[in-house]
C-alpha cells in the first residue's frame, strides 16, 4: 500500500515536469517567431546643427570720449538783502514780488530818512564850524607873527633907551633915579609883551593841528551821516530776480534783518558729480607750466564746450555750456564734482517757443573728454559680462577671446586689447555657446552699419 502511494506521487511529479517543459518550449518557439516578424528601424544620419549669427568686421579707430553726468542748474550769484539802518519803510517797488525782475538801478525799498537827514545837517554844520575855526587860527597865526616882529623891535628900542638913560645917570649924573626906573619898567613891559607873543605864536601850530583833527573827526561824522542817509534807499545792483521778499510799507526794519533774496540769472552753474576714476582718466586737465603746481589740488580744467539737456524735455533741445572748474572730491562716494557754467544768452536760446534753461532744472551734461586711440567700437551685446568676445574663425566656427574694455558709453563698448584688425566679431547675443560650434552668417549689412 505504501509502495503504491510513493509510485503515484512520482508519476504526478514527472507529469508536472513534462508540462512545464512543454510550456517553456512553446513560449520560446513563439518568442522566436514573433522576433522573426519584427523589422529593424531605418538608420538615421546625424548632422551638426549650425548657429545663425550676425557679424561685423573689427576695425580700430580713434573715438573722442564724452563723459556724461547729471546736476541741477543753479544761479551763480544769490544775494540776501538786509537793511543797514533801522526805520520805518515808506516805499517799496511796485513789482516787488517773488519771481519779478527788478532792473538794475531801480529803488527796491526806502526807509524813512527824516532822522538821518537831521543827523546829516548837524554833522555838516559841525564840519563848517571846525573849518571856520581852522581858518581863524591860521589867520590869527599870520597876524600874531607880524605883531611879534613889531613887539620884538619895540622891546629892542626900549632896551636901548633904558641903557642910555642908565648910563647918563650913572656916569654923568644926568637925569634922575625915577627916570631910570621908569625906563626900566617900559623895557620890562615891552619884553613881557614880546615873550607872550612868542608863546602865543609857538602854540598856534598845535592849536591849528588840534582844530584840523577836530575837523577830520567832524568830516568822518559827516561821512557816516551821509552813508546812513544813503542807506535809507536800497537799489538793485543788477537785474535782480526776487526769490524771497518780506517787507511792506509801514513795516519797521532793523539792521541785519533778512527781508529780500535776489538772484542774478545772467550766469547759471551746474555742479555735476562724476565717477572719480572716469573723470581722472578722461577729463582734460591743463598741464601747469614746468609741470609744477604750488597747491595740492586738481589742475585747471580745459574750458571745453559742454552740451546741456533738460531731462524732462523730450524734444532733444540742448544748450551750450563751458566747463569751469573742479568743485570738490567726495571721499565717501568717490565722486569728483565739476562745475559747468552757462550764460543767460545761451540759456534763453534763439527759439522763443522753447523753454529757457532756468534755475531748478535737473539736466544731463555731456562733457567732451580725451580721445581713445586705436580702439574697437562694438554694440554692448557683442561683449559678455566676463569681457569675452565671440569670433568667427576661418572654418566658420566659434572662437572665444578675452578682451580689455576701455569704456562703456551708451549702447557701445570700446575694446582695447584682445582683437586684431579684420577679426569677424559676432554681434548676436549668445548664452554659453559651445566652443568651435558651427556658425551660419546672416546678412551683415545692417549689423555693420550699427557697429560703425
Amino acid at each position: 500500500m505504501d509502495n503504491q502511494k510513493k509510485n503515484s506521487q512520482k508519476k504526478h511529479v514527472m507529469i508536472r515536469i513534462v508540462i512545464c517543459t512543454l510550456i517553456l518550449f512553446v513560449g520560446w518557439v513563439g518568442m522566436n517567431g514573433l522576433a522573426g516578424l519584427k523589422r529593424p528601424p531605418a538608420e538615421s544620419k546625424t548632422e551638426e546643427r549650425t548657429i545663425k549669427v550676425q557679424v561685423t568686421t573689427a576695425l580700430p579707430r580713434d573715438y573722442p570720449v564724452t563723459v556724461t553726468g547729471f546736476g541741477e542748474a543753479r544761479t551763480l550769484t544769490v544775494v540776501t538783502i538786509a537793511p543797514e539802518v533801522s526805520g520805518r519803510v515808506v516805499y517799496t517797488h511796485p513789482t516787488l514780488k517773488i519771481g519779478q525782475i527788478i532792473p538794475v538801478g531801480d529803488v527796491m525799498f526806502r526807509i524813512d530818512p527824516a532822522d538821518y537827514e537831521a543827523g546829516f545837517k548837524e554833522a555838516k554844520a559841525g564840519v563848517n564850524q571846525w573849518q571856520n575855526s581852522v581858518a581863524r587860527l591860521k589867520k590869527q597865526f599870520a597876524i600874531d607873527t607880524q605883531r611879534l616882529t613889531t613887539l620884538e623891535r619895540n622891546a629892542q628900542l626900549t632896551k636901548t633907551e633904558f641903557e642910555r638913560i642908565k648910563r647918563l645917570f650913572e656916569a654923568d649924573r644926568v637925569g634922575t633915579r625915577s627916570g631910570v626906573d621908569q625906563a626900566e619898567r617900559a623895557y620890562n613891559s615891552a619884553s613881557d609883551q614880546a615873550d607872550q607873543m612868542v608863546r602865543a605864536v609857538t602854540l598856534y601850530p598845535l592849536q591849528i593841528r588840534e582844530a584840523e583833527n577836530s575837523l577830520t573827526s567832524a568830516k568822518a561824522r559827516l561821512s557816516l551821516a551821509e552813508t546812513k542817509l544813503s542807506r535809507c534807499t536800497v537799489k538793485a545792483l543788477f537785474d535782480a530776480r526776487i526769490k524771497f521778499v518780506s517787507v511792506e510799507v509801514g513795516q519797521f526794519v532793523s539792521p541785519g534783518q533778512n527781508i529780500l533774496t535776489l538772484a542774478d540769472d545772467t550766469l547759471l552753474e551746474i555742479q555735476v558729480p562724476l565717477d572719480s576714476r572716469d573723470a581722472g582718466r578722461w577729463l582734460q586737465f591743463e598741464t601747469p607750466a614746468g609741470n609744477h603746481q604750488a597747491a595740492a589740488w586738481f589742475a585747471k580744467l580745459k574750458p571745453v564746450t559742454c552740451t546741456i539737456r533738460w531731462t524732462e524735455d523730450k524734444t532733444g533741445s540742448a544748450w551750450p555750456g563751458t566747463l569751469n572748474r573742479v568743485v570738490k572730491f567726495d571721499r565717501q562716494t568717490r565722486t569728483l564734482t565739476v562745475a559747468v557754467r552757462i550764460t543767460a544768452e545761451s540759456a534763453v536760446g534763439k527759439d522763443s517757443r522753447l523753454l529757457p534753461l532756468v534755475e531748478g532744472m535737473f539736466c544731463s551734461v555731456e562733457i567732451p573728454g580725451r580721445t581713445m586711440h586705436e580702439v574697437y567700437r562694438l554694440p554692448r551685446q557683442a561683449v559678455s559680462f566676463e569681457n569675452k568676445v565671440y569670433l568667427v574663425n576661418a572654418d566658420s566656427r566659434l572662437k572665444t577671446v578675452d578682451v580689455t574694455v576701455e569704456r562703456i558709453e551708451g549702447e557701445y563698448v570700446y575694446v582695447g586689447r584682445g582683437l586684431n584688425p579684420g577679426d569677424t566679431v559676432i554681434l548676436t547675443r549668445l548664452i554659453d555657446p559651445l566652443e568651435k560650434a558651427l556658425l551660419e552668417i546672416a546678412d551683415t549689412t545692417a549689423a555693420e552699419a550699427s557697429a560703425s
